[in-house]
């Protein structure tokens, strides 16, 4: 049994990721300040006699004590809004997550002798130049947009789990996230797949951005988190950063498309301006993944809208 820490542990992929580590007997404490994150997430975990709650903003240090721990073997760091609407909403908040909240997590990390784990973001390629994405490619990010809080914290906080294992040997592992989607995403989340699935199952126009040929790559949860798990438990030589994502490519029509038809929904299709910096391609590659973690995912995209709006359909009804 280890004792694990999770920051983001209430949120969409982090309490995915905390039902996984209890099930495999862990002993597991979420860590998250509720911004995006609900205890509705964990409430299935509540009972469990090895998993613990805390409430705190990674942005401010926490020691052991605090924790409630005597002592750590991992840390997955996860916590920093994920969706445009959120991230964008105070953006100077959003930069101390990725940053001082890395900070304080490594240094968790270096007084406990944990591994620690993180969860980096597509988003470090910004609009790229270069189809599909490999780790190598350094990315097209622009520094002084209003996605910049997202893409250049996560960009900066890979720099320092870097530094950090260089000068201090710290176990590091680190994944770059690929556009996720599944149950317990919040209605107001604001990316693209629950955006369309609430619409559709509220009689609402799908909004699409631009033209709607801008594609997306779309991974479900539990595949991710499989990667996740993969890539702590692998040799300490397999560090990443590696992509996590689904190598299939839908353009947004095409996601809107599946959208209505699954759901039966006739609502109709509005498009809108195109936001600044949207990117018009993202699809992974894989091969690392494939290659140290044998991993690729598993739950085709069809499959997994159809749980999600299984899903949405008895939260709106709630």
């Amino acid at each position: 049994m280890k004792k694990i820490l999770v920051t983001g542990g209430a949120g969409f992929l982090g309490s995915h990721l905390c039902d996984r580590l209890i099930a495999q007997g862990h002993q597991v404490t979420a860590l998250d300040s509720l911004f995006t994150g609900s205890l509705k997430n964990i409430a299935g975990l509540a009972a469990k006699p090895n998993f613990t709650f805390v409430q705190h903003d990674v942005v401010d240090p926490i020691s052991l004590q605090a924790l409630g721990a005597s002592g750590l073997d991992e840390i997955y760091n996860l916590a920093c809004p994920a969706s445009p609407v959120h991230y964008q909403y105070n953006p100077i908040h959003t930069m101390k997550t990725s940053v001082l909240g890395a900070l304080n997590m490594l240094e968790l990390a270096r007084s406990t002798g944990a591994k620690v784990f993180q969860a980096s973001t597509s988003e470090v390629y910004g609009d790229p130049s270069v189809h599909p994405q490999p780790e190598e490619y350094w990315g097209n990010v622009n520094p002084i947009g209003i996605r910049s809080c997202y893409d250049e914290g996560k960009r900066a906080a890979e720099t320092l789990w870097f530094d950090y294992q260089r000068a201090y040997s710290l176990q590091i592992k680190v994944v770059r996230i690929f556009n996720t989607y599944g149950p317990r995403m919040a209605a107001d989340d604001g990316r693209v797949v629950s955006n369309f699935i609430v619409q559709a199952l509220r009689g609402e126009d799908l909004t699409i951005y631009g033209d709607g040929t801008q594609t997306r790559s779309f991974c479900y949860a539990d595949d991710l988190v499989e990667g996740f798990i993969r890539l702590m438990n692998s040799p300490d030589s397999v560090v990443g950063p590696i992509n996590l994502g689904n190598p299939g490519e839908f353009t947004m029509l095409e996601l809107a498309e599946k959208v209505l038809r699954l759901t039966g929904s006739t609502s109709k299709l509005i498009h809108l301006p195109l936001p600044q910096d949207d990117p018009k391609q993202r699809r992974p590659d894989i091969s690392q993944a494939r290659q140290y973690l044998d991993w690729e995912p598993t739950v085709a995209l069809e499959q997994g809208l159809e749980r999600t709006i299984a899903y949405f359909k008895k939260a709106l009804a709630a």
